[in-house]
């Protein structure tokens, strides 16, 4: 568990540090792939915890997830309706019982020592 706490916290300290600058055009794009990546991310720890955690069935859902969420923006900007909306509400919603989750397991394992 500790191996893509680790990674999660390399990748932020290092897309602090790089002097990449995204345009204005693509932000909402990278709101949601962020989000989409985010999703993944804490969905693979919880189930890496539950000890149900499976490689294929990751990758899958961070690559498809990322893809579904660039369409539904770029049909979006073509519609000139921000349907991005729907995945950042989908993924901020399933992130934070991610990470609901997560917290109880660990404060439960504390309380268990």
């Amino acid at each position: 568990m500790i191996i893509p706490i680790i990674g999660l916290l390399l990748g932020i300290v290092i897309g602090l540090m790089s002097p990449i600058t995204i345009p204005i055009q693509y932000s909402s794009y990278m709101s949601v792939a962020i989000l989409a990546a985010l999703d993944s991310v804490f969905g693979g720890i919880r189930s890496s915890i539950e000890k149900t955690f499976n490689i294929e069935i990751f990758m899958s859902g961070f690559f498809g997830n990322a893809v579904l969420a660039a369409i539904l923006t770029y049909i979006g900007d073509q519609l000139g309706v921000p349907i991005y909306y729907a995945a950042i509400f989908a993924f901020g919603v399933r992130l934070f019982q991610n990470f609901a989750i997560i917290r109880r397991y660990i404060l439960m394992g504390f309380k268990k020592k």
